[in-house]
């Protein structure tokens, strides 16, 4: 549910570059992840495991194969697509503390006038503050810690948590971009002039700008995946996923194309882009219920980015931990506490996101991030057509099957993630943020490389094996007293 949250910093990062013409591309995203999601949904109801990680980390990891080589590629290939999903989701973290900063700012402009002219300065081409900086530091504190108090109590707290969240979030976020069709404020004809700019021509570089912010839109629009990675605990796969998977594509397909046609027929892009940015609902929310109901609605909405950042947060921190626990990250991040909770990782993730909130504008970091969830998709693609037609996995039961012909389907999306979309993005991203968005999105997904490396030699110094595994049940005496 917390899913439609995520189009909000994508409202004002695609309508700087394609305006209206992004409304297109989100609900054609949300198509997309159907296509990807049948495949995933079938390689986790499979083979018992969680998350496109789990699944490209499965499909190749040969260990007899690799027995007597040097370096285990399988192994390898599997763990660099569960550090790149962990890319896409730990971004999330900060986008959304950003943009808790923003909203909070930009509604209560008078009270922070003082934060955002304190020592202002330039990084990275974007206009900033000291203040504001400061500011989006102990915002992030704060929320970081409280999610890491309630994490720590292990998952239950974390569901209760999202669920009191969810039900104040998503029915709120409806009755805003819904109510300018009533009173008034929506114009189909604005939406029309919104759609794309006048001297608008198509041409290769603005066809490489579309497939571009349609990486970035698939950031947003195709994160439901969860809804198919977790098709092994459904009491039954068979039945339960398909219903999953539907239900869950047609709330976001719903929800993606309502936001962003309301928004596009309410506001003028010059409103979105030079007036408000990334707090693009606000005005929305003023327009509803006047200053005070504006100020509730907005509050909730920000409820919802904290219930995101949960999300995001538990997940990635969950990803650290099983990539531990199979030999791909150092094995201290593998301690939990008695509730089962990964806290090491969980405060990896704190410094992490620390770390990135000063490194630029939510767009920045998102469209870095982008790269890891194309080439994390791209995987999933490859593992499934690999699971179809590998001999060691042709012949494995599966509870559920993804429709005839979703193999070449598959060939079509890999293609398409790999040659089609990363370099389109990196294209747009340069475009839009500077070249640094790409540099930031390598450096980051590269520098497991060497990681990688380093921990499967100390790992043989220190445990006489290359990658070995750490399970759950296996606690150190110093985890039991934690």
């Amino acid at each position: 549910m917390g899913v439609p949250i995520l189009i909000l910093p994508s409202i004002y990062d695609l309508s700087i570059n394609i305006w209206g013409l992004s409304v297109l591309v989100w609900t054609l995203s949300v198509v997309q992840g159907f296509l990807q999601n049948f495949a995933i949904g079938e390689m986790a109801a499979t083979f018992g495991v969680a998350g496109i990680g789990g699944c490209v980390q499965y499909v190749f990891r040969n260990d007899e194969y690799y027995k007597d080589k040097p370096v285990n590629w399988g192994k390898f290939i599997g763990a660099f697509s569960a550090w790149s999903y962990w890319f896409t989701w730990t971004p999330v973290i900060p986008i959304f503390t950003l943009m808790t900063g923003d909203y909070l700012r930009s509604y209560f402009s008078s009270a922070f006038e003082g934060v955002d002219n304190f020592m202002p300065f330039v990084f990275l081409n974007n206009p900033t503050s000291l203040g504001i900086i400061l500011f989006n530091l102990m915002l992030g504190i704060i929320i970081f810690s409280t999610i890491i108090y309630i994490g720590s109590k292990g998952l239950s707290g974390g569901a209760k948590a999202q669920l009191l969240l969810a039900a104040i979030t998503i029915v709120p976020l409806v009755i805003v971009v819904l109510i300018p069709f009533f009173n008034g404020n929506f114009s189909l004809s604005r939406f029309g002039e919104n759609w794309l700019p006048a001297d608008w021509n198509w041409e290769f570089s603005t066809i490489a700008l579309v497939i571009g912010c349609s990486a970035v839109a698939q950031w947003s629009a195709c994160a439901w995946e969860s809804a198919a990675t977790y098709g092994a605990e459904y009491k039954n796969p068979g039945k339960d996923l398909p219903k999953a998977l539907i239900s869950c594509g047609l709330i976001c397909l719903f929800m993606y194309f309502l936001v962003s046609f309301s928004t596009f027929g309410t506001l003028t892009v010059n409103q979105i882009n030079n007036v408000w940015g990334y707090a693009t609902l606000i005005p929305l929310c003023k327009g509803d219920f006047g200053e005070i109901g504006g100020a509730i609605a907005m509050i909730l909405l920000i409820s919802g980015m904290v219930m995101l950042i949960q999300t995001a947060f538990l997940g990635s921190s969950r990803t650290l931990f099983v990539m531990s626990q199979q030999g791909n990250m150092p094995r201290l991040l593998s301690h939990t506490t008695k509730t089962g909770a990964p806290i090491y990782a969980m405060a990896f993730q704190f410094m992490m996101g620390i770390i990135m909130i000063p490194l630029g504008t939510p767009g920045m970091i998102l469209a870095a991030s982008s790269f890891g969830f194309c080439f994390a998709l791209g995987m999933a693609m490859v593992s499934f057509i690999r699971a179809r037609k590998n001999p060691r996995f042709k012949d494995v039961p599966r509870p559920w099957r993804a429709p005839r012909g979703w193999l070449y389907v598959a060939y079509v999306l890999a293609f398409y993630q790999f040659f089609v979309l990363i370099p389109c993005l990196a294209y747009e991203s340069s475009q839009a943020y500077g070249i640094m968005s790409v540099v930031i999105g390598a450096i980051i997904l590269l520098i497991y490389i060497p990681l990688w490396f380093m921990l499967q030699a100390y790992n043989k110094k220190h445990y006489g094996s290359a990658s070995p595994d750490v399970h759950e049940g296996e606690r150190s005496e110093f985890e039991k007293e934690v």
